[in-house]
């Protein structure tokens, strides 16, 4: 087991595909969640029970189900831990681009 956790945790700098045995659905999750990273991940599954239950305990930042790597301008995308900060894509990203300013003015009174 120590060696299979080590050698997990070799990064590839390039998407990375995983196929292991397990024994049930939580030591997938203990084992997907077992890294300083988090940017994506993908269930492939017919059971929705099962699918909920996985995308919910993922520690990722964008969790795909039964496809892989379609994104949109609507859906935000970033990752969780050290795989980043904040998001890009969708209304999300708009805070990185903008500031929010608050100026209030005394209007004297006129006098006519």
């Amino acid at each position: 087991k120590q060696w299979y956790q080590r050698r997990v945790a070799i990064t590839a700098g390039g998407p990375v595909m995983q196929v292991a045995s397990f024994k049930d659905t939580d030591e997938v999750i203990e084992r997907a969640n077992n890294t300083e990273y988090g940017l994506a991940a993908a269930v492939f599954s017919k059971n929705i029970d099962r699918i909920h239950h996985v995308t919910s305990a993922l520690k990722a930042g964008h969790v795909w189900v039964n496809a892989y790597n379609v994104l949109s301008v609507q859906s935000p995308f970033g990752g969780y831990k050290q795989s980043g900060f904040g998001r890009d894509l969708s209304e999300y990203a708009l805070s990185h681009y903008t500031e929010v300013k608050c100026v209030t003015t005394a209007i004297p009174q006129k006098n006519s």
